[in-house]
């Protein structure tokens, strides 16, 4: 007997967009939305906001989850996050300097491969998901394929399409996308380097999907899975379209702009997109609930980790703080800062 797809929509998306560090916002957010009666079944997250999903996903109450952000074993794998030799600050800049004159939508094929600043210990702490975890969401998590290889690097793009958005999830959700374009190919802010049809994968491992959605450019390598190599949820870090399309009831993230200097003419360069254009359309979409978090970079200032230029020894790294229980305060702080936010985009009204 053939078993027919189901195609229900979801109840309620809760959508972590990612950016930055600030892992324990999401959680904090997530127990807002539990506590007001609007837990969502399925999580779409992208860059960051991927590892949050999966460790709420993989365990049972927002106390455990909160602990697990704050382990040992994930503060040492940040702490394991290193520089790549070689990679000084002036050549940091100058090719950020690079990027911001140049105007183009993604004019050659940029080098993903070897290009970045940040090295990755080889497996990230994530937890499985627990025997008492009762249902947990299900996950959707944003990434990009290339669709050249490494002997492409440099050359002009000319008419071809460089990548694929990418979504990994559970066959449900992949029902429910089929025959949807991708929103990063939009004309409206796509300079036609994104193939236009949203490509879904349902075989991927969460953790080489969490992989994936973190890879930034110019941060972290690209990721390889099953001869395929795939970069960042940054090329879609707030899929409003994917969320409204996959359940009833949408949770979404009002963020701060793009950087002018550093974020948008990455963008430009390596997607050809018009980030501030996408965001600017996300923000007069349609949400059920909005969480504002537009105020971050202050109200977090001193709690999360970042990149940090060491002049006189002429390198990058990233600030992750010298002791495990400065880490801890910093996922604290995060947590109730998410929790705040979720409470007073939640908390109006029940289930």
């Amino acid at each position: 007997m053939q078993t027919l797809k189901n195609t229900e929509q979801y109840r309620r998306c809760l959508v972590l967009a990612g950016g930055g560090f600030r892992f324990g916002c999401y959680l904090g957010v997530h127990a807002a939305a539990e506590d007001c009666g609007r837990a969502p079944d399925l999580l779409l997250a992208s860059c960051g906001g991927a590892i949050a999903a999966a460790v709420i996903a993989g365990l049972p109450d927002a106390q455990a989850r909160r602990d697990w952000l704050a382990s040992p074993e994930m503060y040492a794998y940040l702490r394991g996050i290193a520089p790549v030799p070689g990679m000084s600050p002036v050549r940091v800049l100058v090719g950020a300097a690079r990027r911001w004159l140049a105007r183009a939508a993604a004019p050659r094929a940029v080098d993903l491969f070897r290009d970045h600043l940040f090295a990755l210990p080889p497996t990230m702490p994530l937890p499985l998901t627990a025997a008492d975890a009762g249902c947990p969401p299900a996950l959707a998590i944003v990434g990009g394929q290339l669709l050249y290889g490494a002997d492409a690097v440099g050359s002009a793009r000319g008419t071809r399409q460089l990548f694929a958005q990418v979504l990994f999830c559970p066959e449900r959700a992949a029902a429910l996308l089929e025959g949807m374009p991708a929103p990063a190919a939009d004309p409206r802010w796509s300079g036609g380097a994104i193939a236009s049809a949203l490509r879904v994968e349902c075989a991927m491992p969460i953790a080489d999907a969490v992989r994936v959605s973190i890879a930034d450019m110019f941060y972290f390598p690209v990721h390889v899975w099953a001869g395929r190599s795939y970069t960042g949820g940054v090329i879609d870090l707030f899929p409003i379209e994917l969320a409204q399309r996959l359940a009833r009831e949408v949770l979404m993230e009002r963020k701060i702009p793009f950087n002018r200097w550093l974020a948008l003419p990455a963008l430009r360069t390596v997607f050809g997109i018009d980030g501030a254009a996408r965001l600017r359309h996300v923000h007069v979409q349609h949400a059920d609930a909005w969480f504002d978090t537009r105020d971050a970079v202050r109200a977090l200032r001193g709690s999360g980790i970042g990149k940090r230029i060491f002049w006189r020894r002429q390198r990058i790294g990233l600030a992750v703080p010298d002791k495990h229980a400065a880490y801890a305060a910093q996922v604290r702080a995060q947590w109730e800062y998410g929790y705040r936010k979720g409470m007073l985009a939640f908390g109006a009204r029940g289930a």
